[in-house]
Order: structure tokens, then sequence, then C-alpha cells
């Protein structure tokens, strides 16, 4: 059995299009097996989606990337992620950004990466318990927001929080069809790019937003 490093996995992202060195720097700093279960660690630089708590996911190491990657385009100061999961994303965006605002509708998984970043001394990121549907328009506009669940169709609750020339990066379909998309904001006008085809636990409703 092959045991893949984190080395072996820069190597391959690198290969698939991830050319942004800083986004490559932060996944490098980030141990991917520290937000997973110790059953599951020794696959975590396996360039593949795994199985949290919840019935939930955290995401392909490419698509991570990928996404991250093209929210960076936007130069963002502040970015808001819908759905925290795991925390992992989180975590690389907070080397990338001065603030990271997430939400989590499952309170298990809020209040466990909530937790765990807090300890691990990632102290620009807020927590919310909340529904990403309604994003968390306290905070906005937003230069970047990254959905890491599919929805059905784009929210335009999470277009109206973005800053002029702000990027939403989010999954749109439904299960075997979805489309990663880039969406940036020009006024009252937002153009979408089609980034990879993927496949995302679907966003769901949660509760009001702490």
């Amino acid at each position: 059995m092959t045991y893949y490093s984190q080395t072996m996995l820069i190597a391959e992202l690198s290969s698939m299009g991830i050319t942004d060195s800083n986004v490559l720097n932060a996944i490098t700093q980030v141990p991917r097996d520290h937000f997973m279960s110790a059953a599951l660690a020794n696959r975590a630089y396996e360039n593949t989606a795994l199985p949290i708590a919840c019935e939930q996911t955290i995401s392909q190491p490419f698509i991570v990337a990928l996404m991250t990657q093209a929210v960076m385009t936007a130069k963002p100061n502040k970015v808001l992620e819908i759905g925290t999961g795991s925390g992992y994303q989180a975590a690389i965006l907070s080397l990338l950004v001065e603030q990271v605002v997430s939400i989590e509708r499952i309170k298990t998984l809020y209040e466990t990466a909530k937790e765990y970043l807090a300890k691990q001394g990632y102290d620009n990121i807020i927590c919310h318990y909340g529904d990403g549907f309604k994003g968390y328009p306290q905070g906005a506009p937003y230069d970047g927001i990254l959905v890491t669940a599919a929805s059905e169709k784009i929210p335009d609750a999470l277009c109206q929080q973005l800053a002029e020339g702000g990027k939403l990066i989010i999954p749109v379909g439904g299960y075997g069809s979805q489309r990663l998309l880039e969406i940036t904001r020009e006024g009252e006008n937002f153009h979408q790019k089609l980034l990879d085809h993927v496949i995302f636990v679907p966003l769901l409703p949660g509760t009001s937003t702490d």
C-alpha cells in the first residue's frame, strides 16, 4: 500500500494546474490529518475527499486548492466561508487573508471546529452557527465568498454580500451534475466562469445565524 506524503500531494496539485505559490505554501503549512479521525489519518494526503463526522466530508485537496486559488484572484482581505465542516478550508484561508468568517449549520461540527481552530491559534477565523443560505450580512461586504456544499441555484443573499469586484466560488446543481462556478461582481452584474465539474454534499438550510 502506498502512503502519500504532503510533498507528493503538493507535486500532484502543481501538476494539475495549481500555480499560486501562496496557496501551495498554505496547504503545506496546514496538517490535513489533524482535521479527520485517527482511523483515516494515514490517508490524509491522498488527493481524495474523505468522510468526517455527521455524514459530511473533507473536500479533495485539489478542489480545496482550486477554490482557494480562484478566490485569491480577487486579492481579498475578508472571506466568508459557507460550511465550516472540519475547519480545514478555513485554516488554509486564514494563512492567506486578514479575516475569515465561517458558518456551519451542524452544531457538532461547528463546536468541534471552533474549539480546534482556537486551540491551534487560528485567531483570525470567526465561526458562527447558522444558515449558510443567508450568509452573514452583519460582516458584509466580503471580498470573497467560498461555499463548500452544492446549491441547486446561486443564493441571491450571497451575491448581495459580495464587495465590488469580489468573487463567489460555489458548486451549483444537483448530485451528478454540479458545476463549480466563479462569480465576479461588477455593480449589479454577476459574471460567471466555469472552473470544473464537481461532486459536493448538498447545501441545506440551517437555523438562524447566531
